[in-house]
């Protein structure tokens, strides 16, 4: 699938880093670096616009090193990104441990998913069909 796609940045468009890979690594664009106190959380700029096919969204993820690593993940997890958005790609990232974390320019900061989605449509009713599980939920079904 083709996606047209405008670079503001001087870095290279997000790519596969395998031939299996369901994501692409997302670099960030700053004048400078930032600095993200413990607990503290940032938009940070891709310079990335995109125009995704009708029925395609893109899915904004936390890169699980820089999670392991230094606890910085992105909060709207998956961010989604819709095909008829063309603004710029920001990333909000969060630093979940307790030393500061420094984004510089070009740093991987996530990585994007490209997914296909359905639309739903709302049927009203009076009740529900009964299910085993019925209402059971967070963590109903046990530790085992």
């Amino acid at each position: 699938m083709k996606i047209k796609i405008v670079n503001k940045s001087p870095h290279p468009l997000p790519a596969y880093a395998t031939p299996l890979s369901a994501g692409m690594d997302i670099r960030a664009f700053l004048p400078s670096p930032v600095v993200l106190k413990p607990l503290e959380r940032k938009l940070i700029p891709t310079g990335l616009f995109i125009s995704l096919p009708e029925g395609y969204e893109a899915q904004m993820r936390p890169r699980s090193g820089l999670a392991l690593k230094h606890g910085i993940t992105l909060l709207n997890t998956p961010g989604t990104i819709d095909a008829d958005y063309r603004g710029e790609i920001g990333v909000i990232l969060v630093n979940l441990s307790s030393e500061p974390f420094t984004v510089n320019d070009g740093e991987r900061i996530c990585q994007m998913v490209i997914a296909a989605h359905s639309r739903g449509e709302w049927q009203p009713a009076d009740a529900l069909d009964d299910t085993e599980r019925g209402a059971g939920g967070f963590g109903h079904t046990g530790r085992e």
